[in-house]
């Protein structure tokens, strides 16, 4: 039997067609693109200008149960589900996350799908892109060093270098950055303090670039940043140290949706890309509204699990936005069932029944979660070939018993194709179930109330705990007046639970609250729980090690 391609090969070997070609094929005028060689452009605001008046397509929003460590394939369901909307003659465009070079280099690896359903160029899109990821980078750092600066100046806001709130960031993995003392070296080298870096993904400003509405919207956001506290308590802002003009001078590009195209041509649009587990998960607003206009279906999706990704994405993303979703597609596999289960991850393809029978109740959880936002739900089940029979009847009789429609996904091997009952699903229910949106919780309610809200309607948990840290950090916030703001919860993707070994449907346990931080200039209160960071680090052998690129600058080794 042939060796299964692997992603890069399949992405090298592909044909595609000028950018210009899909972005027509999408309705975007060749003047609106701003092109970064033949493949990938940036489209500019006059596309958003020429279509604000043409009725919205519908919304789908692709999340996925709890994963194993190693992932589910959600976003190459997504990019499959795309290419099976086009497969089946329907107008489909998929709105995505960039992604980050920290899993890359790391352990997940790139973010544009995989098999026969990738966008490309994959080697691009994986590496740098259109540079957005650079532009925030460099915002947040510009933000840093002249908030440094200022101190080092004579100080005349009266900072406490004691209480600096942002970090630098970087878009890595690098555990040796989490905590670091900076300014050493004598007077000229700055103030001596403790610091930090976090990644790029996790950054405010990346959240900010996700939800600006449009330049003006994205200053206005930038000076509301949160920076320090001044030795009598006040807040300083970023807009205090008059660092807004030039952050968005840096942005001013990046702030502008790239199109790109999945290996079967159907267009794809990539914008922003934070962490769902750190941040709130989802691709820029511009982007999807953009999508909404130009075909009749945006697919979308939200990163990590429901319990994560979906929630931000209806709490916070819908929510600031307007948004109605018309349905979501909830990926699952086998693997993660029996890894639920108390499978090794090492050995979940490997048939269990009984194993996946135990952990099949982590799907029950998500769809009724799902449900409880209003929006009739379809379950992906993205089969691989160790897929057994009798463990697929397991996961029919089981959504036959939620009284959820389901249906495969096998778009890694055939894409489109592969993926067209899954569309047909969809479509099917778009078209003729009522979604009756709605967040899961009132702005109005305290932090606490809407952190135990979540804590206790999504995760399942009987109550939440809070350090004493978190109780001050919370007061301190409605102090500021932003106790109305929506929440950003922080937590292990791995279980509905604030711990990676609680799998399945864990009961009896509570969420443990470690620090609240306010996001103020991206509209939301950050809640960290568990033993979540905001850097990661390299495993013990990274990616990186596997990647290469030869003499002809053909890249080998991503994935």
């Amino acid at each position: 039997m042939s060796k299964f391609p692997s992603d890069i090969e399949i992405a090298q070997a592909a044909k595609m067609k000028p950018i210009t070609e899909i972005a027509e094929k999408a309705g975007i005028l060749p003047d609106e693109l701003e092109l970064y060689g033949k493949y990938k452009a940036k489209i500019s605001d006059d596309t958003i200008r020429r279509l604000k008046d043409r009725p919205d397509g519908k919304l789908i929003l692709v999340t996925a149960i709890n994963p194993t460590p190693a992932g589910e394939g959600k976003t190459t369901v997504t990019v499959g589900l795309g290419e099976a909307m086009n497969y089946i003659g329907k107008n489909a465009i998929i709105a995505l996350r960039e992604p980050s070079l920290g899993p890359v280099f790391g352990v997940k690896g790139g973010a544009a799908g995989g098999g026969y359903a990738q966008v490309l160029p994959m080697e691009d899109i994986n590496l740098h892109f259109t540079g957005d990821m650079h532009a925030i980078t460099a915002a947040n750092n510009l933000l840093c060093a002249m908030l440094d600066n200022h101190i080092q100046q004579g100080n005349a806001l009266n900072i406490d270098h004691r209480r600096i709130l942002i970090k630098r960031c970087m878009d890595m993995n690098d555990r040796e950055l989490r905590s670091i003392v900076a300014g050493l070296g004598g007077k000229l080298n700055g103030v001596p303090r403790e610091d930090g870096f976090i990644i790029t993904v996790a950054s405010e400003i990346m959240a900010i670039l996700c939800l600006a509405a449009d330049i003006t919207d994205l200053k206005a956001r930038l000076g509301s940043i949160l920076v320090a506290f001044n030795y009598s308590g006040d807040p300083v802002y970023a807009r205090d140290i008059e660092a807004v003009g030039a952050m968005a001078a840096l942005l001013k590009d990046a702030i502008k949706p790239n199109i790109v195209q999945t290996l079967e041509n159907t267009p794809a649009l990539m914008h922003g890309g934070p962490f769902a587990n750190i941040a709130h998960g989802c691709n820029s607003v511009r982007a999807t509204k953009l999508a909404l206009k130009l075909a009749d279906y945006c697919i979308t999706e939200a990163g990590f699990g429901s319990d994560l990704g979906a929630e931000k994405f209806f709490d916070i993303k819908c929510r600031k936005a307007g948004l109605k979703p018309s349905a979501v597609v909830l990926v699952s596999t086998l693997r993660s069932f029996k890894y639920n289960g108390g499978v090794p991850k090492t050995e979940t393809s490997q048939p269990n029944p009984e194993a996946l029978k135990k952990g099949i109740v982590n799907l029950g959880k998500h769809v009724e979660n799902m449900r409880k936002f209003g929006v009739p739900v379809v379950v992906a089940l993205n089969r691989f070939a160790c897929d057994t029979d009798e463990e697929i009847k397991v996961f029919t009789d089981y959504c036959a018993s939620l009284g959820v429609k389901y249906a495969m996904a096998e778009v890694f091997a055939k894409g489109g194709e592969g993926g067209a009952e899954l569309a047909r699903t969809v479509v099917d229910v778009c078209e003729n179930e009522v979604s009756n949106f709605k967040p899961i919780y009132d702005l109005s309610l305290s932090i606490k109330d809407k952190i135990k809200t979540v804590a206790t309607e999504i995760y399942g948990a009987d109550g939440v705990e809070y350090t004493t840290q978190a109780i001050k950090q919370i007061a301190e916030i409605e102090q500021l007046g932003a106790e109305e703001m929506p929440i950003c919860v922080a937590k292990t993707q791995y279980s509905l639970s604030d711990d990676p070994k609680k799998l399945g449907r864990p009961e009896g346990f509570n969420i443990t609250v470690k620090e609240v931080k306010l996001s103020a200039g991206a509209g939301f209160v950050v809640v960290l729980t568990g033993d979540i960071m905001t850097m990661p680090g390299l495993p013990k052998r990274p990616a990186a090690c596997n990647i290469d690129v030869d003499e002809n600058g053909k890249i080998d080794g991503l994935f």
